[in-house]
């Protein structure tokens, strides 16, 4: 595992343009994460977020540049991933049994089959009574919670997770959220739809849309949970669902396009997980501390 510099830039993402059948998924994007990031990046379906993941682990090509830790991913990918513990949307169809399966990850990540052990025993999952089965083979749930086992049995400097909660039940899911704050002191990157889920781990907000940054927020600096944000809150066209949700946090607006209010210090995540299921619709969101210029 690679040794940091606490001053150092951990990824640098430069005016990123990816296109998939002439479509724009990334459009010029940047984005600097800095080594201890705990970032939920939300975004609808189609807003970027897997791409961007799949372009810092060095599986696309693109335009313009990713760095971790001073590295091209594609040029150092054997470097790269050996810092990076993944765990991917959706499953890979391997046919490698589990047992092989947990054997070649502790082996290539230098670390022991026990400790995958442990937390797949953790999350509910007995490696042992499935050690014979195919990887392919096993169910929805028992795939999510064995990749998630090998990716926290492992030493890394960055944790990424693509809608990490998938296919798991309710208790693992809460199982996954301790194990997730017992590694606070990691760089994180967690992908998800829903981010009142992953409120209590982040500390930034990054939201996507149309392969566009629209919101990169840090969530613990000085407004801390005593003071007040005034918020200004611009959409793209009027819906009536929009302005009853924004309406019951007592915002206001003279033209349904722009909405002012103010939120509270321990409220920001709530309020921005709101306006996360709204995210083709919110066109800006610009949030200060109330009484600051």
């Amino acid at each position: 595992m690679g040794c940091f510099d606490m001053t150092k830039t951990l990824i640098d993402v430069k005016d990123v343009t990816k296109v998939f059948k002439k479509q724009k998924t990334l459009d010029n994007l940047s984005l600097t994460i800095e080594l201890g990031d705990r970032i939920a990046l939300v975004g609808s379906n189609g807003a970027g977020k897997t791409t961007i993941i799949r372009c810092l682990l060095g599986e696309y090509t693109f335009d313009g540049e990713v760095l971790f830790d001073g590295m091209d991913p594609r040029k150092n990918r054997e470097d790269v991933l050996g810092r990076i513990g993944f765990v991917p949307q959706i499953p890979p169809p391997l046919r490698m049994p589990v047992h092989d399966l947990v054997n070649y990850v502790a082996k290539a990540c230098g670390t022991d089959t026990t400790q995958i052990s442990e937390i797949a025993t953790r999350m509910g999952l007995d490696i042992f009574e499935i050690e014979k089965k195919p990887f392919m083979k096993l169910s929805g749930g028992q795939k999510q919670k064995l990749l998630i086992a090998m990716a926290l049995g492992r030493p890394c400097d960055l944790l990424v997770f693509d809608e990490p909660t998938a296919n798991l039940d309710p208790a693992a899911r809460q199982v996954l959220f301790d194990l997730l704050a017992e590694r606070s002191d990691k760089s994180m990157i967690i992908s998800s739809h829903r981010l009142e889920e992953v409120a209590a781990l982040v500390n930034r907000v990054v939201e996507m849309d149309r392969g566009r940054i629209v919101l990169n927020d840090h969530v613990e600096d000085a407004v801390g949970t005593a003071g007040r944000l005034q918020c200004r809150v611009v959409i793209s066209k009027y819906v009536e669902a929009f302005e009853k949700t924004i309406s019951e946090w007592n915002f206001t607006s003279q033209d349904k396009m722009e909405w002012v209010g103010e939120v509270g210090g321990p409220d920001r995540l709530r309020f921005l997980g709101t306006l996360s299921r709204y995210v083709g619709l919110v066109k800006a969101v610009h949030m200060d501390e109330a009484g600051k210029a």
